[in-house]
């Protein structure tokens, strides 16, 4: 076998292995209404994973096309509805949420997708949760 093969081989190994890692992950929403008497944890699909960026440090230096930050992304999702038990009459107990189909590297989208990642955690229940399978 020549040098080249193998080098191509393992060239296209390694980034059919790292291309691969942006995709639909499990993840479970926590939910709930003020007038509700239950949070609802819904079973659901969000991107994640690995995408190749270029280091920005040399922005100076480089063309702008030849940098990238992309992210994990949707590139198809669906909007699923739940049912939120335990609400009064007056309160619209149904609530919206998205369910990745597929994921790509791409720019973030502001218009569908929250594009600054903190370490802040808000996605928990203080009242009797009920589960959602959907």
């Amino acid at each position: 076998m020549s040098p080249f093969f193998v080098m191509s081989l393992l060239f296209g190994l390694a980034f059919g292995q790292t291309a691969s890692l942006c995709a639909p992950s499990e993840y479970i929403i926590h939910v709930e209404k003020r007038e509700c008497a239950y949070c609802l944890a819904i079973n659901t699909t969000i991107c994640a994973g690995f995408c190749m960026t270029r280091d920005s440090n040399g922005k100076k230096l480089l063309l702008k096309s030849a940098l990238s930050q992309n992210v994990c992304t949707y590139k198809e999702m669906m909007y699923q509805t739940a049912l939120i038990p335990g609400c009064p009459h007056h309160t619209i107990p149904y609530y919206s949420y998205p369910v990745a189909v597929s994921c790509k590297c791409g720019k973030c989208n502001t218009d569908y997708s929250d594009c600054v990642h903190e370490k802040v955690r808000t996605n928990y229940c203080t009242k009797p949760q009920k589960l959602c399978n959907m």
